[in-house]
């Protein structure tokens, strides 16, 4: 009985700290792009 309450806490306690730490997300920095294609044919 115990062993099963340790793996339960140890269960809940690990998902209540992925959803409330830090994230380490390393996307890369976004902002305004510059086009420098070829505008369309007729426009």
């Amino acid at each position: 009985m115990v062993s099963w309450f340790t793996a339960a806490f140890s269960f809940i306690s690990d998902g209540i700290s992925r959803i409330f730490s830090l994230t380490n997300d390393e996307y890369p920095a976004t902002g305004i792009q510059p086009y420098s294609g070829d505008p369309a044919a007729g426009h």
